[in-house]
């Protein structure tokens, strides 16, 4: 049966048909009057709106020369306006029959939304002291041969907005300086690093074996060398082996795919930063990455106080560290510093209804299962999360004072987690250890189980001196710095299910 949202998806689409249809028609008489605007490869503007906006003064009765989109039209008999909407901004044209012609008027007032054009024209000031140019000549530069939706979908189809980004830019322009303040995070992310000597570098995408990471990769097959190799889900142990090369500082910022779920704080590809550098632990991590979050945001916000999501978040405070364990008695009274045996651990997770799975009945996988259950989700101003059990952290060094635990911690703001952190396992024999650990839960069912890297071991023989390393979620980082709701908001295109398989 045919829903009545249906039929009215089938109604707005046929009226989109033909008023496209229409849009055609004037397209071919304008190719048959030899005035095809897809034969124009060039338009040379002076300024762009905003350039007319901030510097009036200077500009007042001068020519410009301006480019955009029509984005409204107001037919007052032989004078009009218009607004035409640019990279910057939008400003007004007054168009008459006088200044242009008849034939050129005529032709200004067949013009669509959504059309390109060119004007030039001198600038001045209407009675209600709207900027505008006076327009002396236009120019149609391309045919939109859609209709532009008077109110974008929004919030009534938020997924379109994501599928069509190109329309959400052009009638949504607050959503552009989303990405905007994108470009200026990164850049200052890694100008921070470039001042404080690490070197940016590149290493593989296509990896043979799917290192760094507890997660399920993305496979592809090479024909030339007729094997499978897989989508890289973290770039941690090519950096490591640059550290085991001499260099004493790296970082490299670029794309990581999981085939993993998806929901407001994962995407199947996405950005992170992973940093290294040698002689230092994960301490020095915790001071980095209070100090780049914080620089970043005096940088690029001019503030270091931010609101996300209606929660105020301070940043210029310091941050509190706590470990993991005492984090968990903080919240729910149970001591895991007291709880020394697996059956223990079992035990208390009974009782409190943390379920485990058979192959992860252990006291620090149980410890790990409490933190997420209980505490991550009430770490709302920055805090760091330190001293993390063995079992989930196995590319990190044994705490000397607890070998059940290892140096790495995690930061949380607003109850999320932004970065992973470790004093990194240089210990060959150690590493090799942990990844035949990995073999087994992998041959056990975990799919996201880590793989060996013969290679990485081989490396780590030649000796790794003491490192600390960082890895921050770049997408994560940008969702709180512009107070976007979902990693789509601040994904250009996000991953979409095709149209045609809905």
């Amino acid at each position: 049966m045919t829903t009545d949202n249906n039929v009215n998806l089938e109604e707005e689409q046929e009226d989109i048909n033909k008023l496209v249809e229409v849009r055609i028609e004037k397209l071919k008489n304008l190719q048959e009057n030899d005035k095809d605007p897809y034969k124009i490869t060039k338009y040379n503007r002076t300024h762009t709106s905003l350039q007319i906006r901030e510097n009036f003064d200077s500009l007042e009765e001068k020519t410009v020369s301006v480019a955009g989109r029509i984005m409204s039209k107001r037919i007052m008999g032989k004078a009009s306006f218009c607004h035409i909407q640019d990279s910057t901004g939008k400003i007004q044209s007054y168009v008459s029959t006088n200044d242009l012609g008849e034939e050129a008027y005529k032709e200004f007032k067949s013009y669509d939304i959504g059309d390109i054009i060119g004007i030039t024209g001198f600038v001045f000031k209407t009675k209600t002291g709207e900027i505008s140019i006076h327009a002396k000549s236009i120019i149609l530069l391309t045919k939109s041969l859609r209709p532009l939706p008077e109110k974008f979908h929004g919030l009534k189809d938020i997924d379109l907005r994501y599928r069509q980004r190109y329309v959400d830019l052009i009638v949504n322009p607050e959503v552009k300086e989303t990405f905007v303040l994108r470009s200026k995070i990164i850049k200052e992310i890694k100008k921070y690093l470039d001042d404080k000597g690490y070197l940016e570098v590149d290493t593989p995408i296509l990896n043979t074996i799917p290192g760094g990471a507890a997660a399920r990769p993305f496979t592809t097959h090479h024909n030339t060398l007729n094997m499978d190799m897989y989508l890289r889900i973290a770039n941690e142990l090519y950096l490591k082996r640059l550290i085991v090369g001499g260099f004493d500082k790296v970082y490299e910022m670029g794309r990581m795919f999981r085939n993993e779920g998806m929901d407001i704080k994962h995407n199947p590809e996405f950005t992170n930063i992973e940093l290294y550098s040698a002689y230092e632990d994960y301490n020095d991590m915790m001071d980095l990455t209070e100090d780049l979050f914080k620089t970043v945001a005096k940088n690029v916000l001019n503030t270091t106080k931010i609101t996300y999501q209606g929660t105020d978040i301070d940043l210029e405070t310091k941050w509190k560290r706590i470990s993991m364990i005492d984090s968990i008695k903080e919240v729910t009274g149970i001591d895991f510093n007291n709880i020394n045996t697996d059956e223990e651990a079992i035990d208390i997770a009974n009782k409190k209804g943390i379920e485990i799975e058979e192959s992860k009945k252990t006291r620090g996988y149980i410890i790990n299962a409490f933190f997420e259950e209980f505490v991550e989700e009430t770490l709302i101003q920055p805090t760091f999360i330190y001293d993390y059990p063995i079992e989930v952290s196995h590319l990190t060094k044994k705490k000397p004072t607890d070998e059940r635990l290892t140096e790495r911690f995690e930061v949380f703001i607003g109850g999320r987690e932004y970065g992973n952190a470790y004093s990194e396992l240089n210990d060959p024999i150690d590493q090799y250890e942990r990844f035949a650990e990995q073999i087994r839960q992998r041959e056990a069912g975990d799919e996201e189980a880590n793989m060996l890297d013969e290679d990485f071991i081989t490396a780590l023989e030649y000796g790794m001196p003491p490192t600390g390393g960082l890895g921050i979620g770049i997408d994560r980082m940008i969702m709180l710095f512009t107070d976007s709701a979902s990693i789509r908001d601040v994904l250009l295109f996000p991953t979409m299910k095709p149209l045609s398989d809905h």
